[in-house]
C-alpha cells in the first residue's frame, strides 16, 4: 500500500511536509471552534457572557480528553501495527477503540449532567456568569457522543497515513461551526446557546464523515462489526497509551478551575474572561506545535515498529527544530501586538483589555522553550512509552503548574497567577530534556524491546 511504502522508504523531511500542512490545516481550524465561540460571544453577547462559558471550558477538556485517551492511544497502536504489517491487530484495534468511544461517552455525558451544578460551581462560576455557562453546557452535553467518536478516529485517520482525509474532516465541521456561530448568535440572536449549537451541529457532521472513510475504500485499515468488541487486551494497551494524554487534559481542567476561582478572587470575573482570552490565544500557537506532532506520529511509530531506529531519530530531530520556530515565532508576534489580539475578543471593555494585556505578556514569557517540550513529550507517547510520556506530561501540570499558582498570587496577587506559566514551562523544559537525551542514546540498538 502506498501509505504504509511510504511511511517505510520516503524522505523524512518530505514526508513531514506533506504530513504537517494538513495536520495543521485541520488543527487550526480544530482550535477555531472555541476560538470561534469566544470572539462571537465577546462581540455579539457581552464580557460576563465571555467569562461565563470560560467556566465550561475546563469541562470540554475533560471530555475531550476522553477522546484523546481513546483516539491517541488507537492511533499510536494502529502506526505501530502498521509498521510491524500486522494489518489483522490494526483493525482489531480500531474495533475495540469505537466501542470504547461510544460507552465512554454516553457515561461521561450521563455523569457531567447529573453533577454539572456543583461542577460548574468548582470551576469558578459565579451568580453573575453562572446561568451563561449552564446554557452553554447543557447544549455541549448533548454533543459528547459526537465530539469524542469524530476527534478520535480522525486521530486513527491520520495515524493510517490519511493525513490529507483527516485534514478535510476539520474543514468540515470547523467551517460548518463559523458559519453557524455567525447566523445562530447574530441572525437569531441565541446568545450562549447558539454558540453551543452551531458546535454540536458541527461535531455531528464531523462524526458522520470519518465513520465513512473508515467504511470505504479510501482507507487503509477498516471499520469491520465483527471487530466491533472490547478485546481487553487491547483495551489495556490502548489506555496505558492514551493515558498520558488523558492525564494531561484532566489536569489541564483541574488547572483551569483552579485558575478560574484564584482568577475571580484577585481580579473578578472579567480576569477569568481574560483567561480565556490568552487561552484561546495560547491554544492557537500551540495547536501548530501540535500539528507537528501530528504529523511525527504516524512517521515515528511505524518506524519504530519496523526498527528503523535512524528514521525514528530524523523525523524527532526535524520536529523539535520545527516546534522550536513556531514557538520563538509565536513569541515575538504576540509580545509585539498583545493590544491587537486581545480586542478581537473584546468589546470596548477597558477593563478587560487591561488585565488580557498585562495577563498575555507575562504568560507567554518562555514560550520559546514550548516548542520542544510539547514535541519531546509526545515522542514517548509515538514510541509506545506510556509511563515516561504520563511523567514528561503531568510534570508541567500537576508538579510544577498547580503549586505555583496556589503560591505566587500570595506575594504578587494576579501577577503571580500568570507568571506560575512561565515558570513551569522551564522547569518542564528542563526535565523533560534530560529523558529525551537518556531516549535518544537508546535509539542506537536497533532490537527494541516489545
Amino acid at each position: 500500500m502506498k501509505n504504509v511504502d511510504e511511511l517505510a522508504n520516503a524522505d523524512i523531511g518530505r514526508l513531514m511536509l506533506k504530513y504537517f500542512i494538513p495536520a495543521f490545516i485541520g488543527v487550526f481550524l480544530n482550535a477555531l471552534y472555541n476560538i470561534v465561540d469566544r470572539i462571537f460571544i465577546g462581540q455579539g453577547v457581552s464580557a460576563e457572557a465571555l467569562s461565563g462559558i470560560s467556566v465550561v471550558f475546563p469541562v470540554m477538556l475533560i471530555m475531550m480528553g476522553f477522546g484523546m485517551l481513546i483516539g491517541i492511544g488507537t492511533g499510536v497502536l494502529v502506526s505501530i501495527n502498521l509498521g510491524k504489517k500486522d494489518f489483522n491487530a490494526a483493525e482489531k484495534t480500531i474495533g475495540t477503540g469505537f466501542l470504547l468511544m461510544i460507552l465512554v461517552s454516553v457515561t461521561v455525558m450521563i455523569v457531567t449532567y447529573i453533577l454539572k451544578e456543583p461542577i460548574l460551581r468548582s470551576f469558578g462560576s459565579t451568580p453573575e456568569t453562572f446561568t451563561y455557562a449552564n446554557d452553554y453546557l447543557n447544549i455541549i452535553l448533548a454533543g459528547t457522543l459526537f465530539m469524542v467518536v469524530g476527534f478520535s478516529l480522525n486521530n486513527v485517520i491520520r495515524s493510517e497515513g490519511n493525513a490529507r482525509i483527516a485534514m478535510f474532516s476539520m474543514i468540515i465541521s470547523s467551517v460548518s461551526n463559523i458559519v453557524l456561530d455567525y447566523v445562530f448568535i447574530f441572525w437569531f440572536d441565541m446568545g450562549v446557546k447558539g454558540a453551543a449549537l452551531a458546535t454540536v451541529i458541527s461535531m455531528f457532521m464531523l462524526m458522520v464523515w470519518v465513520i465513512i472513510h473508515f467504511r470505504s475504500k479510501r482507507s487503509v485499515i477498516k471499520l469491520k462489526p465483527v471487530n466491533i468488541s472490547l478485546d481487553i487486551g487491547i483495551l489495556k494497551e490502548i489506555i496505558a497509551i492514551g493515558m498520558a494524554p488523558f492525564s494531561m487534559q484532566i489536569a489541564n481542567s483541574f488547572v483551569q478551575g483552579l485558575l478560574n476561582k484564584k482568577l475571580i478572587f484577585f481580579g473578578g470575573d472579567l480576569a477569568a474572561g481574560a483567561m480565556g482570552i490568552i487561552n484561546s490565544v495560547v491554544t492557537l500557537f500551540i495547536m501548530a506545535i501540535v500539528a507537528i506532532n501530528m504529523a511525527s506520529q504516524p512517521i515515528i511509530g511505524f518506524n519504530y515498529g519496523a526498527k528503523s531506529a535512524e528514521r525514528v531519530k530524523e523525523a524527532l530531530r526535524i520536529a523539535l527544530i520545527s516546534a522550536t520556530v513556531i514557538a520563538v515565532g509565536a513569541f515575538i508576534l504576540i509580545e509585539s501586538i498583545p493590544g491587537l489580539i486581545v480586542n478581537l475578543f473584546n468589546n470596548d471593555n477597558e477593563q478587560l483589555y487591561e488585565i488580557a494585556v498585562n495577563g498575555i505578556r507575562l504568560v507567554v514569557l518562555a514560550f520559546p522553550i514550548v516548542g520542544f517540550q510539547v514535541v519531546a513529550s509526545n515522542f514517548f507517547q509515538s514510541v509506545g512509552k506510556a509511563k515516561i510520556a504520563m511523567f514528561a506530561t503531568l510534570f508541567r501540570q500537576v508538579i510544577m503548574l498547580i503549586p505555583l499558582i496556589l503560591i505566587l498570587p500570595t506575594f504578587w496577587e494576579i501577577n503571580g497567577i500568570w507568571l506560575a506559566f512561565p515558570l513551569a514551562d522551564t522547569m518542564s523544559a528542563i526535565a523533560v530534556t534530560f529523558l529525551t537525551i537518556r531516549e535518544w542514546k537508546k535509539l542506537n540498538y536497533l532490537n527494541y524491546p516489545e
